[in-house]
């Protein structure tokens, strides 16, 4: 299965350190290929380096592409995680 969605950082911090990290350990859970892609980059959502290296600030537009049998869980959890400012006090 394969399923693509748009998705907005809305946390002030945008894709920092930290919400890399805790988004590249949440998409190692899954068997399923995780690509996020701002206008400019690719990045694999597994790697915290790949996915600080998108520079996402506050309002940026992702495109999350979710590629494998767990592809549904993975990007609800993932929607979850964004929604949740990435579970940091702001």
């Amino acid at each position: 299965m394969r399923l693509e969605q748009d998705i907005r950082v809305i946390n002030k911090l945008g894709l920092h350190t930290r919400a890399a990290a805790k988004l590249a350990k949440l998409c190692s859970r899954f068997e399923s290929s995780i690509e996020i892609a701002s206008s400019k980059r690719r990045a694999d959502a597994k790697s915290i380096m790949s996915v600080m290296m998108l520079a996402a600030c506050q309002g940026t537009e992702l495109k999350m592409v979710v590629e494998g049998e767990d592809a549904a869980e993975a990007l609800r959890q993932i929607n979850d995680l964004f929604e949740s400012c990435f579970e940091e006090r702001e």
